[in-house]
């Protein structure tokens, strides 16, 4: 066994073992802002970039590269690199490939794996502001109770509402005394973060 093979051991072990922690974490509700951790460095990209231009104002050679670099690189984005780099580094000694061969699919699959983690950091979070946008559009609109809503907002039952002409499920509570019974039509009144707040059209029906 070469120390080659212990490289790729390690990485792959220890970038797997975290990558799948923090993804049962991130399911089990632990991970909070998990999937945005960063190292910092990303947010600072733009002062990097400010910072390679020269004082005649034209941008210095490369600076573009480097702040998309910085951009990508995270906690996660490098846990998912080093995982891929020593798992494809592993599958490419078995098979045998020459060293170098090794070292560029390695490399390869862990920049791919760390533009992957990247991208889906940022369509999570462009799926959680587009959720807030349809929330806040809800206001005033007619839907149906899918889930019971308890009366006197004591918990949260389900809504479907139709936003941008799509139908859309979202949490609702009630302020009123009776309970709202699956397919109860109701309209929304209030926002309270992620919450609908609705009262019945018309008389609502018993739970």
């Amino acid at each position: 066994m070469t120390y080659l093979f212990f490289l790729f051991l390690f990485c792959a072990v220890v970038g797997g073992t975290v990558l799948i922690a923090q993804f049962v974490m991130t399911l089990l509700g632990l991970g909070g802002a998990g999937w945005e951790d960063s190292t910092g460095w990303g947010e600072d990209a733009g002062h990097l970039e400010a910072a390679v231009h020269d004082p005649s104002g034209h941008d210095a050679h490369g600076h573009h590269g480097s702040s998309w670099l910085f951009a990508v690189i995270s906690f996660r984005t490098l846990v998912a690199a080093a995982a891929f780099f020593g798992l494809i580094g592993l599958a490419a000694q078995s098979a045998g490939q020459p060293v170098g061969v090794q070292l560029l699919l390695a490399a390869a699959a862990g920049l791919s794996a760390m533009y992957g983690v990247h991208w889906l950091v940022r369509m999570m979070g462009r799926l959680g502001e587009d959720h807030t946008l349809r929330v806040q559009q809800a206001l005033g609109q007619e839907g149906t109770v899918y889930v019971p809503i308890p009366a006197n907002g004591r918990s949260a039952g389900k809504v479907q509402v139709s936003v941008q002409r799509r139908l859309t499920e979202f949490e609702a509570v009630t302020a009123g005394d009776k309970p709202l019974a699956t397919g109860t039509k109701v309209r929304v009144v209030g926002v309270q973060g992620n919450v609908l707040q609705v009262e019945p059209i018309g008389d609502a029906r018993a739970v």
